[in-house]
């Protein structure tokens, strides 16, 4: 009679273990999930940021390319009226 109120307690017990055991698993699952979500947000704003700051890059190298030739124009100008 013993060995089978033991084997219903222990039986009992592994059960209930089990379910707190999904449980914690399925917690586990949800928090793991939502720390991917925030990581993937992340790097979704700072590649957004590294593109757009690219782009200002090239657009910071065109302007000054611009101003390179004016400035070397301004300087022919300058240097042919010296010389006339």
């Amino acid at each position: 009679m013993k060995k089978i109120f033991l084997g219903i307690a222990i039986a009992t017990t592994l059960l209930s273990c089990q379910e707190e055991t999904k449980e914690k698993v399925k917690e586990a699952s949800e928090a793991v999930g939502t720390d991917l979500k925030q990581a993937a947000d992340s790097a979704k704003v700072k590649a957004k940021k590294v593109i757009d700051s690219s782009k200002v890059g090239e657009k910071a190298k065109h302007i000054i390319a611009k101003g390179a030739e004016k400035v070397e124009e301004g300087a022919k100008k300058l240097k042919e009226s010296v010389e006339e």
